[in-house]
């Protein structure tokens, strides 16, 4: 790979992900590589948990207009979406470094002139909206560009597990601080600062890949159709993986539903504010207890295992139909994060041992358009839902969506037979069917 540095001691080789020492296979912060990835990635989620707060409050300062917020909003979300799948081509066919830093400089030079134009005394929404599509797009093939990134870093499949639930633990630490820093930048500094510094976090992200090795197959070469209908055979060939989204998509839609209803439910009945805020900060703390557990237990049946896990995300949505006491409502978001948290290192670690490392960014741009989308839906059907039977029963039907969505994959011939032997994936289970009790922690 042209312009990459050499492997250091104890770095992964470059070709193909070819499994190394077991030593390393045991702590993936032993890589240098990675430990620089996930301080990198780390900053950048932080980043991407300022900006959100940061952008809402600073354009309904300016407009007190959830309209106007709304468009804004939408532009970083819908260019995201729409580049989501040609991202994943892109991803596959360049130097993973290469993507990630060019993902990472146009999200800073976005964030820089957002900025500058919060700090000027007649801010102009529409720079901010427009710089709002560049980064939905930088956005679009940094998520793509992720799960190849700790493949092609952590070159021992074994390992990947843990390497993928650092990563979560990374990302649910600034869930948390992220919007209390947040809202406590825009007090004090202003939005404009809080943009200021998110650049400067986003060029430090970008700095992280030009002192790590990255392991890349071979570019694909075919036309961009036949690249895009590569990508969706490997989802659509496998059972596990396809049902697998589709649950994925419906916790998604239903906790999009309980975002939009919950408040209300919430201050209805509840201290509103303080219990809404401690119920969020739950989700957060759950995440992070989740992405530790994957990193200690490693289920032989992982989709399996992961998605009934996941069938808790149905708790909280019944918590709230039924108006339960306020701290059973935190509690039980909680444990619906928790649930999330331990799958996403599990199912991240699955799909990289299943996919072929050339075909990863495309599958994970399917993964993500799968997730996202359910979420604008979700966001159309709650009102009318709660307009016409009522904002409880809304979330008792999301959460029999769950529930059958997450606990009815166990039906499809796949997710069944599906194992993970020693970082291994066994699509049929027949192999080491003995060498290991099912579910036992490592």
């Amino acid at each position: 790979m042209s312009g990459t540095p050499g492997p250091a001691a104890g770095e992964p080789l470059m070709p193909g992900f070819a499994p190394r020492r077991r030593a390393d296979a045991a702590s993936p912060l032993r890589q240098r590589s990675f430990r620089l990835l996930l301080i990198g990635r780390t900053a950048v989620s932080l980043s991407d948990g300022l900006m959100p707060v940061a952008l809402s409050l600073a354009v309904l300062q300016l407009t007190d207009s959830a309209t106007t917020l709304a468009a804004v909003l939408s532009c970083a979300v819908g260019s995201r979406l729409v580049l989501l799948p040609l991202a994943g081509v892109l991803v596959d066919r360049i130097d993973l470094r290469l993507a990630g830093l060019a993902a990472d400089l146009v999200r800073s030079a976005v964030q820089a002139l957002v900025g500058v134009q919060l700090l000027s005394h007649a801010p102009n929404l529409t720079v901010v909206a427009v710089a709002e599509l560049f980064a939905g797009a930088a956005s679009a093939v940094s998520l793509c560009s992720m799960s190849p990134l700790v493949a092609g870093v952590v070159a021992d499949s074994a390992a990947r597990q843990r390497a993928n639930s650092l990563m979560g633990v990374g990302r649910s630490a600034t869930l948390i601080l992220g919007p209390l820093l947040a809202g406590l930048l825009v007090v004090t500094v202003g939005a404009g600062w809080v943009f200021l510094i998110d650049a400067v976090a986003f060029a430090g992200g970008a700095a992280t890949f030009t002192a790590i090795t990255v392991g890349r197959p071979e570019p694909s070469h075919r036309s961009l159709r036949a690249d895009l209908v590569s990508g969706w055979r490997q989802v659509s060939s496998r059972d596990w993986l396809w049902s697998s989204l589709v649950a994925h998509a419906a916790v998604n839609f239903a906790d999009m539903v309980l975002v939009t209803l919950g408040p209300l439910v919430a201050l209805h009945h509840h201290n509103g504010r303080a219990v809404w805020t401690a119920t969020v900060q739950a989700g957060g703390i759950g995440l992070l207890l989740g992405s530790l557990l994957a990193g200690r237990y490693r289920p032989r049946r992982p989709i399996l295992v992961g998605n009934l896990v996941l069938s808790a995300c149905a708790v909280p949505q019944l918590m709230f139909a039924q108006w339960l006491p306020a701290p059973l409502l935190v509690a039980g978001y909680g444990i619906a994060w928790a649930a999330m948290g331990f799958l996403n290192p599990v199912w991240d670690s699955t799909v990289q041992a299943a996919v072929p490392p050339g075909e990863l960014a495309k599958v994970t741009s399917y993964e993500w358009l799968a997730s996202l989308a359910a979420q604008p839906l979700a966001l159309a059907f709650a009102p009318l839902a709660a307009a016409a039977w009522g904002a409880g029963t809304a979330m008792a039907a999301t959460a029999v969506l769950v529930a059958v969505a997450c606990a009815g994959t166990a039906v499809v011939p796949g997710v069944r037979r599906l194992r993970m032997v020693d970082g291994t994936v066994l699509e049929h289970g027949a192999p080491h069917r003995s060498a290991e009790p099912a579910g036992q922690p490592r």
